[in-house]
């Protein structure tokens, strides 16, 4: 079963490259991240002990620009997913033309169960041992998965003081007024919801009368459930980690919006709930993974019974299933795709630090719309002309520029 995400993507960029005409040497270049510093972070905690953490730093490759992702606080942060990240950023930053490498960064802690001030500390912690290695012309760390806009300004906080300069450029997702930038919160669900619009003009589906079913609650899936609301679809299922709530009429979002606590919990306020492996194989119009990796696989792919899949979150759809829903004619939105918006308005914010300049909501929600659909429609291109899936037709789209820098570089 092929459900290492580090293997699995290392056969498709593979493949990609292979398409493209390169040959060993680009691919053992590209398969792996460049440079991974493992790190071990000690942190006094409230109680007056010291507990030391482990976190990473992927940098996949910088023949384009400066590496560029997100950092994790999760349990279940791992090395090979680090790495497996690091390489989805590359290939998100050459869908959507942006002039960057992919990076990502992860801690293996459980922020549920530390305080504020153990979270600053950790914070501050990791800044501390990977500053030699980021900066705003290196590597610019982001929020991801259980970090946020106050964990981003403790860290560009750390750096500039390390530094003895002020760097709002050497991160990206920060509160605005340390320098962040207008749409970024809710710039991943914006991006889904761009695609999904896409995908139902493609199916021939009014937006009026769709039916969309979201496995995951958190801020991806929280701000699409409400965005698709108001575009006047129906939500008929949505999930977190303690199970799914279902209404064919469509479920009544703005309440469940209200209800939810700070991790996107809210089923558990619900006596009626089902599980989240029969929410996604609910009958529905757009499905949508925002949730974590490996979630369609081959064991469950013959009973998903949407005509569209976009994949919010990363790696929820396995090779092996994505080949079995494309067979079946499911038009499915690759997750280098899909969630490109979060990089592209990091990529705003990052230029609007450098020139000291900022926009407003509605000029990103523009440019945002202009390079996702750009994005979109060089991608089903591909996929239409080369007669391939769209997950490799996005690989293909995504590793292109990097190998061109890595050939006009000189480095293989």
């Amino acid at each position: 079963m092929m459900n290492d995400v580090l293997q699995a993507t290392q056969i498709v960029i593979e493949q990609a490259l292979r398409r493209l005409g390169y040959g060993d040497e680009m691919v053992e270049l590209l398969k792996e991240p460049m440079r991974l510093l493992t790190v071990r972070i000690p942190v006094r905690m409230d109680d007056g002990t010291t507990r030391v953490f482990t976190g990473y730093r992927a940098q996949h490759n910088d023949a384009v620009g400066p590496t560029k992702g997100g950092v994790r606080f999760h349990p279940g942060v791992t090395e090979k997913e680090v790495k497996a990240l690091s390489i989805w950023m590359s290939l998100k930053c050459g869908i959507a033309d942006l002039p960057y490498g992919g990076g990502k960064g992860g801690i293996i802690c459980d922020p549920r169960k530390m305080s504020f001030r153990e979270l600053e500390r950790l914070s501050r912690g990791y800044v501390r041992a990977i500053s030699q290695l980021v900066g705003p012309t290196k590597d610019i760390p982001a929020p991801d998965v259980m970090t946020n806009s106050q964990i981003m300004a403790w860290m560009m906080d750390e750096y500039s003081r390390i530094r003895e300069f002020d760097s709002p450029g050497f991160i990206t997702g920060k509160p605005i007024v340390l320098g962040g930038s207008k749409g970024r919160e809710t710039a991943t669900a914006r991006g889904v919801v761009i695609m999904i619009h896409e995908a139902l003009r493609i199916k021939g589906i009014d937006i009026k009368n769709a039916r969309i079913v979201i496995q995951g609650f958190g801020n991806a899936g929280s701000y699409l459930a409400k965005f698709m609301h108001e575009a006047g679809a129906r939500v008929i299922g949505i999930s977190d980690v303690n199970g799914a709530l279902y209404n064919e009429e469509g479920l009544d979002i703005p309440h469940l919006l209200d209800r939810r606590d700070s991790f996107g919990n809210v089923t558990n306020l619900f006596p009626n709930t089902i599980g989240n492996e029969q929410l996604l194989e609910l009958e529905c119009d757009v499905l949508v993974p925002a949730a974590i990796e490996n979630q369609i696989t081959e064991a469950n792919a013959d009973r998903i019974r949407a005509s569209i899949i976009v994949e919010a979150a990363n790696g929820p759809t396995t090779l092996e299933a994505t080949r079995m829903i494309t067979d079946r004619g499911v038009l499915l939105i690759p997750d280098v795709l899909a969630s490109a918006g979060g990089v592209i308005v990091s990529y705003f914010e990052w230029v609007q630090n450098n020139q000291g300049y900022y926009w407003d909501e509605d000029e990103i929600d523009h440019k945002l719309r202009q390079m996702m659909i750009r994005g979109f429609e060089n991608v089903y291109d591909i996929h239409l002309t080369r007669k391939i899936d769209m997950r490799l037709a996005a690989y293909m789209a995504g590793v292109r520029k990097m190998a061109e820098a890595v050939r006009f570089r000189g480095w293989v």
